[in-house]
């Protein structure tokens, strides 16, 4: 992270915009979007599968389930936040992690921009790799500032994404865990 580039940068975005970067209601802005950037932005560079950390045996191959975990990203296209939930299941083959975990990996990868589609691939990819489970699904929830405000301005669209990898592949393990979820397939 460079925060003085980022400083001149928001600096120059205002004078583009036909701000004066000095009004003193926005002396402060450049530093505080650079807080705000290395906070956005802290999942760069650190590794969702090592995030998952010492594993356990696992002493069932039944579904581990995280539901609601929250996340902040910023979306590539337009550098405007989206926010949701993700939800998480997979199939253990004979290691389980921490379910705090789970959540880090989530966090990691939200903190980057990102589309919502590669994100949920991401998280898949990550658990799959990190427990080689058995089965990986994970929906995502999200609201994007993109969409409510500008475009199509619609501030209540929710959109979901799911990725499966494994056995959630099949329509009948996925539907299961769909229903736990309370969503539809």
């Amino acid at each position: 992270m460079q925060p003085d580039r980022i400083r001149n940068a928001v600096r120059e975005l205002l004078a583009a915009i036909g701000e004066d970067p000095d009004r003193p209601e926005l002396a402060q802005t450049p530093d505080k979007v650079a807080e705000a950037y290395a906070a956005f932005f802290r999942g760069i560079g650190q590794d969702p599968v090592a995030s998952l950390g010492e594993t356990f045996p696992a002493e069932s191959d039944e579904a581990v389930i995280l539901k609601d975990i929250e996340l902040v990203s910023i979306c590539e296209h337009h550098l405007l936040p989206f926010t949701g939930h993700a939800h998480i299941a997979y199939l253990p083959s004979d290691r389980v992690a921490g379910l705090g975990r789970l959540a880090n990996v989530v966090e990691i990868l939200a903190a980057r921009p990102q589309l919502q589609e590669n994100l949920t691939a991401q998280i898949a990819d990550a658990i799959e790799q990190g427990l080689d489970a058995n089965g990986v699904l994970v929906v995502i929830e999200a609201r994007h500032q993109c969409v409510a405000s500008r475009g199509a301005r619609q501030p209540e669209v929710n959109t979901i994404t799911v990725a499966s990898r494994g056995r959630y592949q099949d329509v009948t393990y996925r539907q299961e865990v769909m229903s736990l979820l309370s969503l539809r397939n």
